[in-house]
């Protein structure tokens, strides 16, 4: 994920930036502010701008004036009561905006979480780059027998190398067409004085899916955690799963404590309907429970079991 000499001069001169602040700051996320933490082949995720911290959910938990006397400890208990319990107020009183560059497709997947502010970058306005997604090797997967979203085995041998040409050469193809209709090159520069070009709000039709955007999406904390509760999730599909990887990381340097309560309640956690919970109660007063009479689908009885570590 190469910068231009003009984005990393842009960079520096963010984080040569101090500023003297009366608002809660944390350290570990200053690090990293601006800085880009390379995404895929091209992409890449940027933490811009933040407020609040784990002393503010905390403190909102409380309504208290400031932070008091409390012991970190009894903060982080607090934390976790409101992270069991679902009390999702005090976590929306810290934000977070992030400036992020990913595939076209998998930004069509992160839209459908509809509790943010975004921003992206127009090709009504501006000409795309010349960067689109093609996947490592490793992730050429066929389509999975058992699940109609998911990918299965990997493609290997002359079947992984055609995939991938067709990828490649597509790519580069649309591009050059897209290039061709607007009589534009990605700088700008007119390719023939004699035509007139299409317009970017038209050309940009003829890219595909695996093509780069950029946005700035802006959230609070408690739908952060809702995104990547899903979004992290092994199940996710690989591409957003990757940005939501990065995101955790950011998290964890933001609010610790959440954090932590997120991963013991959240991600590590699971949830189980009322006749799960039934089935449970059964299973630990010693019964035999078999799934033809559990009131489980077949599916639910799987998820249930594999929750339980008994998928034999």
């Amino acid at each position: 994920m190469p910068l231009t000499p003009d984005q990393q001069r842009e960079i520096e001169a963010l984080r040569a930036e101090s500023h003297t602040t009366r608002r809660a700051t944390v350290l570990a996320l200053e690090k990293i502010l601006y800085q880009p933490i390379p995404i895929l082949d091209h992409g890449l995720i940027r933490v811009i701008d933040y407020m609040g911290d784990d002393g503010a959910v905390v403190q909102a938990a409380r309504v208290s004036y400031g932070r008091g006397t409390k012991r970190v400890s009894e903060d982080q208990g607090l934390i976790n009561y409101l992270m069991r319990h679902r009390h999702t107020t005090p976590f929306e009183m810290c934000e977070i905006k992030y400036h992020v560059k990913l595939p076209i497709f998998v930004a069509r997947q992160w839209i459908r979480h509809r509790t943010a502010n975004v921003n992206e970058y127009s090709a009504r306005y501006s000409i795309l780059d010349n960067e689109f997604y093609i996947p490592a090797p490793e992730q050429l997967g066929a389509q999975a027998r058992g699940n109609r979203q998911g990918r299965g085995d990997t493609l290997e041998g002359a079947e992984a190398r055609h995939v991938f040409e067709l990828l490649k050469d597509d790519s580069e193809q649309l591009y050059a067409h897209y290039a061709e209709m607007l009589n534009e090159d990605e700088s700008g520069r007119v390719l023939d004085p004699a035509r007139k070009g299409l317009a970017r709000e038209l050309a940009r039709m003829n890219l595909s899916l695996n093509f780069y955007t950029q946005w700035y999406w802006k959230t609070d904390l408690h739908n952060l955690l809702g995104f990547l509760s899903l979004r992290a999730d092994p199940h996710a599909q690989f591409e957003i799963r990757v940005y939501a990887d990065a995101m955790l990381d950011t998290v964890k340097r933001w609010v610790p404590m959440t954090h932590a309560a997120f991963t013991e309640y959240g991600m590590g956690g699971a949830h189980i309907s009322t006749k799960g919970l039934a089935i449970v109660k059964r299973l630990l007063a010693g019964e035999t429970v078999m799934q033809e009479e559990s009131g489980l689908s077949k599916r639910e009885w799987r998820e249930l079991m594999q929750s339980l570590g008994r998928e034999d």
